[in-house]
C-alpha cells in the first residue's frame, strides 16, 4: 500500500560489457604467453600467475554473463528478474581465489624443499608483459567496481594478479642477481596469502546478501524509534529487511495505527514512512501493511517463525 519509492542507480550496461570483454582477450593473451613462459624457464611462480589469469578469465566471463542476465526484464515467473545473477558471480569468483590459494600454497611448499633452477630472463619478461596487460584491465573495469559487487570481484581478480606479477618480476630479479632460487617458492606462498586475504571480504559480503540478511548499516531500532514518534502510529512489527543485491534494499512491515483512520490519512502516514526509509536509511523498495491496534496477536518487531509440524 501506498507509492513505492525506488532508489535505482542506472549504470551503462553496453559500455561495462565492452570493457569486460577487452579485459577478457587481453587475460587469454597473458595465460597463453605465461603457460609457454612458465614451462620454458621452470618457474613455479610464473606457472601460478599463468593460473591466477586463466581463473581472471573464467572471472571475467561469469561477471560478463551476470551482467548481462542482471540487464533481463522482470517477468511473472521471475518477478525481481535476475538481479542476483551478479551476486552469484561474485560468489563464485571470490572463493575461486581462494581455491587457486591453496594450490598456489601446497605446490610453493612442495617446492621449498625441492629448489629447481630456473631462466630468470623469461620470468622478468613475461612478468612485465603481465603487469602492463593487467594493469590495462584493472583501468578498465575501475569504475564500475566502485558502485558494483560483481565488477569488484573481476576488478579484484586483475588487481591481484597485477601484485602476483610484480611478486615474479621481483622475484626474477632476485634469482637473476644473487642465483635464489627458492625465492619463487616463497612470492608463491606470499601471492597465496594475499589471495586469501583480499576475497574473504567478498564473500562474507555476497554469502550476507544471498542469505538475505538486514544490510550492516540499517539499525531496526533506530527505524523503530523514528517511525512510533510519528502521529497515529502505534507501532511497527513484523519486520523483514534484505538486499535484492549490492544496490537494492527491501523493507517490509505491519504497522499499527492508534485509532480507524480514513483511507486517505493511512496512504499520507504510509508515505511519510517511505520517505523516512529512503532518506535516513538507503532504503528503495518499501511494502507496508497497515493494520488497527490489536490486529497481529504477536506484535514483536522481528517475528520468530514456528517450524512448520509435518
Amino acid at each position: 500500500m501506498g507509492k513505492h519509492v525506488h532508489n535505482h542507480k542506472h549504470d551503462h550496461g553496453n559500455l561495462k560489457g565492452r570493457n569486460l570483454g577487452i579485459a577478457i582477450l587481453l587475460n587469454v593473451g597473458i595465460t597463453v604467453s605465461q603457460v609457454i613462459g612458465g614451462f620454458a624457464s621452470g618457474s613455479l611462480a610464473l606457472l601460478s600467475d599463468a593460473l591466477h589469469n586463466f581463473s581472471d578469465v573464467l572471472a571475467l566471463v561469469i561477471s560478463w554473463i551476470a551482467s548481462k542476465l542482471t540487464g533481463r526484464k522482470q517477468t511473472a515467473r521471475q518477478t525481481f528478474g535476475y538481479k542476483r545473477a551478479e551476486i552469484l558471480a561474485a560468489l563464485i569468483n571470490a572463493v575461486s581465489l581462494i581455491v587457486i590459494a591453496f594450490f598456489l600454497l601446497k605446490e610453493a611448499i612442495e617446492r621449498l624443499g625441492n629448489p629447481q633452477d630456473i631462466q630468470s630472463g623469461i620470468v622478468m619478461i613475461l612478468g612485465g608483459l603481465s603487469i602492463v596487460l593487467n594493469g590495462l584491465s584493472v583501468l578498465l573495469v575501475m569504475k564500475d567496481a566502485r558502485d558494483n559487487i560483481n565488477m569488484r570481484s573481476a576488478y579484484l581478480h586483475l588487481l591481484s594478479d597485477m601484485v602476483s606479477s610484480v611478486a615474479v618480476v621481483l622475484g626474477g630479479l632476485a634469482m637473476y642477481l644473487w642465483n635464489i632460487s627458492w625465492i619463487d617458492s616463497i612470492l608463491s606462498i606470499a601471492i597465496a596469502l594475499y589471495l586469501v586475504y583480499s576475497s574473504w571480504g567478498l564473500i562474507v559480503e555476497s554469502v550476507r546478501i544471498i542469505m538475505q540478511f538486514a544490510p550492516v548499516h540499517v539499525n531496526l531500532d533506530e527505524i523503530q524509534n523514528k517511525l512510533i514518534s510519528i502521529d497515529d502510529v502505534e507501532n511497527i512489527h513484523h519486520v523483514h529487511v534484505w538486499q535484492l543485491d549490492d544496490k537494492q534494499i527491501n523493507f517490509e512491515a505491519h504497522i499499527s495505527f492508534i485509532k480507524d483512520l480514513p483511507l486517505s490519512e493511512v496512504n499520507k502516514i504510509l508515505h511519510t514512512i517511505e520517505q523516512i526509509l529512503h532518506d535516513d536509511f538507503e532504503i528503495g523498495h518499501v511494502t507496508l501493511q497497515p493494520e488497527i491496534n490489536g490486529f497481529c496477536q504477536d506484535d514483536s518487531l522481528v517475528r520468530q517463525e514456528k517450524p512448520h509440524s509435518h
